[in-house]
């Protein structure tokens, strides 16, 4: 049987070896994995159902502020998802915190709270620093509706987002160009949007650089 494992997703070679340095020491039971972008973070929770808890940056390659972290709590419920950042500012964290985040680590963090995090979200619970930014009702709406669409939706977004067209989504995703649309029809519809040009725009809102 596979043993438990962190994953820690971060695209700074160094940042990364120092997380993961902090987790063999502190957690010695669990094995490591490390990924450098969004689509690498996908294939290796495929490859590898055993992952208990992935250490999440915003700012990989092929992510759009918290789209990883959508589509990884989207697909795989089950694994906490704890954010690791830059950008503490209490705004980020709250939406990170409704949008499905088990915890937040500012990258600032020594490594005592980086080991309380991990250990506090391993074990059933959450941990955040102090938030001085109020609940925002258009995130909570925002994330109900996203909450809506499938895995496969979701990355059809995405595609969407980036300004693909239904045959580039078909080639890029592996599908049927009949397919593609019928799952832009559906994510029109949940999201309640009357454009893709709309769609994409509730996409960029998930950019992490808002502070407002």
């Amino acid at each position: 049987m596979p043993h438990p494992t962190l994953l820690v997703a971060d695209d700074h070679p160094l940042f990364r070896a120092a997380v993961l340095h902090v987790l063999r020491e502190r957690f010695a039971q669990y094995q490591t994995l490390e990924a450098a972008s969004a689509m690498t973070v996908s294939s290796t929770l495929q490859a590898h159902p055993e992952v208990e808890l992935v250490l999440l940056d915003l700012t990989m390659p092929g992510a759009r502020g918290f789209s990883t972290l959508l589509h990884v709590r989207g697909e795989y419920p089950e694994i906490p998802v704890v954010i690791i950042s830059s950008n503490d500012h209490p705004r980020i964290i709250r939406r990170a915190q409704q949008f499905g985040a088990a915890g937040f680590i500012p990258k600032s963090a020594p490594a005592e709270d980086i080991a309380a995090a991990v250990a506090a979200v391993l074990d059933g619970g959450s941990w955040f620093p102090p938030m001085a930014a109020e609940r925002s009702e258009a995130d909570a709406e925002l994330a109900a509706r996203l909450a809506q669409l499938t895995p496969q939706q979701f990355r059809v977004l995405l595609c969407i987002a980036d300004g693909l067209l239904n045959k580039q989504i078909a080639h890029e995703l592996g599908l049927a160009e009949n397919t593609v649309k019928v799952h832009v029809t559906a994510i029109l519809k949940k999201l309640a949007c009357y454009s893709r040009t709309q769609a994409a725009v509730l996409v960029k809102s998930l950019e992490n650089d808002r502070e407002a």
